[in-house]
């Protein structure tokens, strides 16, 4: 991904997309997102990447569960006790977890079904709409890759607009405070860049660097689509060239034969 000193990728502009309104199940994300996008669509030579919030992706697909019709398991109640929270949400997590990480008080770190290491799933309560009697709360997306690219289709085939795609949300990170954005899904792009083998400026040869890509991608547009009351659901990023040939985010996912800290 190196760049000479007139590469647009020296430059980089980053558009909070505002207007999109509440999402629901069945919406259409492209084309409620396409008159957004079109004034900031990218000239030949030039990557423009659509960041989209995961939380309006999982609106969209449905990615819905009602708590009230949840029935913990004795598993879930004993890490509820373990955890201070409610049972079912935590019949929830385990239920999108194929193993628990870490549990203790106000803390339950899992591993997702996707490969992620995650506090809860992902499962969200907040700008969660519940009609009476409701307790919904929000999944991610089955396959954050698989959505990428079907959005990444329908606004290409639909709207003529050629975007990379990115689908983000925060992450906490071990030994440090704060949420950042991360890919969860993408396509279009290169999630990660393996430079191993390549010299530095040293001409030493690198056997270690592996870029994020893609987690970059998200986070520069975390600074603009925000966490709270302010936040937009999506962002364009502009300014971009890889050099890369595409991967999606499940590239991102360290294997479990390599975690040392499992």
């Amino acid at each position: 991904m190196d760049a000479p000193a007139d590469s647009p990728m020296n430059r980089l502009s980053v558009v909070a997309l505002e207007g999109l309104g509440e999402i629901v199940a069945g919406d259409d994300l492209a084309a409620l997102l396409a008159p957004l996008l079109r004034p900031h669509h990218a000239p030949a030579g030039e990557t423009a990447v659509l960041v989209v919030a995961q939380k309006i992706v999982s609106k969209a697909e449905g990615r819905f569960v009602d708590l009230a019709s949840v029935e913990p398991s004795s598993r879930a109640v004993e890490l509820a006790e373990i955890t201070r929270k409610d049972p079912r949400m935590v019949e929830a997590v385990l239920s999108e977890s194929t193993g628990v990480v870490r549990a203790a008080l106000g803390v339950l770190i899992v591993r997702h079904r996707s490969g992620y290491v995650m506090a809860n799933a992902g499962i969200d309560r907040s700008n969660v709409p519940s009609g009476p009697g409701e307790e919904r709360v929000l999944l991610l997306p089955a396959d954050a890759d698989a959505s990428a690219a079907e959005l990444r289709r329908r606004l290409s085939d639909n709207h003529a607009l050629d975007v990379a795609v990115v689908v983000s949300d925060s992450f906490g990170r071990p030994w440090r405070h704060g949420v950042v954005n991360v890919a969860l899904g993408a396509a279009g792009l290169p999630a990660l860049v393996d430079r191993r083998g390549e010299l530095d400026r040293q001409g030493r040869v690198m056997e270690m660097t592996q870029v994020a890509v893609a987690d970059l991608v998200a986070s520069a547009a975390g600074l603009v689509m925000g966490e709270g009351l302010e936040g937009a659901p999506a962002a364009v990023i502009r300014g971009l060239a890889f050099n890369a040939p595409d991967r999606d985010a499940k590239a991102l996912i360290r294997p479990l034969a390599e975690d040392l800290f499992q």
